[in-house]
Formats: C-alpha cells, sequence, structure tokens
C-alpha cells in the first residue's frame, strides 16, 4: 500500500480547516454513569459511537484512549476498531493514545498494531514513551514514516510524578526530557510545515523550561479538567505555541450525551484557541 500524505502536512491542514483541537474519547466509568449508562461494552459502544458522530466530521485529532476500550477484552476492542474507522472516514485524524514504550521486536508490533495500513487498529499518529532509551523507538519511527503516519512521543507530561524521570539531568547535561526533544528535532529537520514526530508536553507546566523547537507538532494535556485553559498555552509553548494541538477529554465529554452539547463545548474549545493562539 502507498504511503499517506506525510502527517505533519495533514495535521497542518486538520488544524487550519477544523480549529487547533483534540478530543480525547476517553470512556472512564464516572462518564458513562454519567450519561446514564451501563458500565459495560453496550454503554461504552453507546458513549463512543455519540462521540464519533457529534465529533469526527469537525474536529481536527479524535484521541481514543486505548486502555479504556482494552478493559472490556476483544468486545471493547472491536469497539475501538469501529471508532477509528468511522472517524477517519468522517475526516477526523485518529491519535491512538497507547503509551507504548518497549524495544526489539516488541516494539516492531506495537507499531504494526498501529501504525500499519491493514491493520484493523490503523491509525493516524500514537503515543509512545521514549524511557527505555530514545533509540527504542526507532521501529514506530520507521513504520510511521513508511505509512504516513505520525509518533507523539511523551515529553514532559502533566502528572506530576512524571517530573522525577523526565526532570531528572541525562549524561551529558540538561534535562531528560531536552535530551528526547532533541532528538524529536534531528527526527524532524528539513520537514514542512511539520515533522511526524510530536511531543507531549502538559499544558499545565507554566513555563516548561526546554526549548520545543521541534519543527513538529506538541500535543498538550491538562486543558480543562486539570485546570489548564486555552489562554495558558502561549506562556507555556512561547514561539512553538502554533504548533500546539491542545488535548480536552472531560472538558468536553462531560456535555454529553447530548449531540449538539458536545459539538458546541467543542467549537468554544476550538475559538479560544485560535483568539490565544493568535494574540500570542
Amino acid at each position: 500500500m502507498s504511503p499517506l500524505e506525510p502527517f505533519g502536512t495533514r495535521l497542518r491542514r486538520a488544524m487550519d480547516t477544523r480549529g487547533p483541537l483534540c478530543v480525547g474519547i476517553d470512556p472512564h466509568a464516572s462518564l458513562l454513569t454519567a450519561w446514564g449508562l451501563n458500565d459495560d461494552v453496550n454503554g461504552l459502544e453507546r458513549f463512543t459511537r455519540t462521540v464519533v458522530e457529534a465529533l469526527a466530521d469537525r474536529v481536527a485529532v479524535l484521541k481514543p484512549q486505548s486502555a479504556f476500550f482494552e478493559r472490556f477484552g476483544s468486545r471493547g476492542i472491536g469497539v475501538l476498531e469501529k471508532a477509528v474507522e468511522d472517524s477517519r472516514a468522517a475526516g477526523a485524524l485518529v491519535l491512538m493514545d497507547a503509551k507504548r514504550g518497549d524495544i526489539g521486536s516488541t516494539m516492531g508490533a506495537y507499531a504494526e498494531a498501529f501504525l500499519r495500513k491493514d491493520s484493523p487498529l490503523f491509525s493516524d499518529a500514537v503515543t509512545v514513551s521514549p524511557y527505555l532509551g530514545f533509540g527504542s523507538l526507532r521501529p514506530a519511527l520507521d513504520q510511521a514514516v513508511l505509512s504516513g503516519c505520525g509518533v507523539f512521543v511523551l515529553a514532559l507530561t502533566s502528572n506530576p510524578e512524571g517530573a522525577e524521570v523526565q526532570r531528572a539531568t541525562a549524561s551529558g547535561g540538561g534535562s531528560l526530557a531536552q535530551l528526547m526533544l532533541n532528538h524529536m528535532a534531528d527526527e524532524n529537520a528539513g520537514a514542512d510545515p511539520m515533522g511526524p514526530v510530536g511531543a507531549v508536553v502538559g499544558a499545565t507546566l507554566g513555563d516548561a523550561g526546554v526549548d520545543l523547537d521541534i519543527n513538529g507538532p506538541l500535543l498538550a494535556p491538562g486543558i480543562g479538567a486539570q485546570g489548564a485553559t486555552p489562554a495558558d498555552l502561549p506562556g507555556v509553548f512561547g514561539p512553538a505555541v502554533r504548533n500546539v494541538v491542545p488535548s480536552v477529554s472531560r472538558g468536553i465529554l462531560r456535555h454529553g450525551p447530548d449531540a449538539a452539547s458536545l459539538r458546541g463545548a467543542a467549537e468554544r474549545f476550538a475559538d479560544e484557541v485560535r483568539a490565544a493562539v493568535d494574540g500570542a
């Protein structure tokens, strides 16, 4: 199969035309309950279908969290496969939030699961962890390029526990997170408008304190329920703010199950992000 148009090109176009926003599909048990659904596969399916039907034709990126589907076993994975297929058919880019990290053939198998075009879980991008060494990601990086996909690498995450690893001093000096960002910049060198390797940097960090000029997208979780707002983005990301893909989950999903309310919440967030970026 021939590769898609490069991921950076497709993401830039989606952000420019649909708005710079990623909406997480995170079917927490508490959200299913809040929607009046049972915490079972039927509830999972109804929740997921509602989100996809409401948003996939209008938001730039949908980000299903794989764990919330995996907990239901093979039937849950079936719901996830359908969500990926329907989201992409409606024009949304799908970022599989799987946070995979391993070595050798195992990393290669994860890459094939999410980034090979004939896989039932084929997505436009996947999240990965580099903390077995950036080189351990090579199978995913190579598969992404072959397929025209992207890889989002954990750098500085929004959970407070992450700092003990990510802010640790690397062997050559500087933080471990900065070392990973430098590797990402190397992978993206020369790409236009953006390379395929993105970084995950929490929007709750205040001043990130690192060089985020990686010539790639910057996924920014933490907006909404975790306390960050679109207005915080310029302060965290500085000159790289135009490449930020803010990620909102509960801040939008709590407006369900009414589809119009979900769409309205997504539009408001996207408008707020546009205003923050344009004013930076």
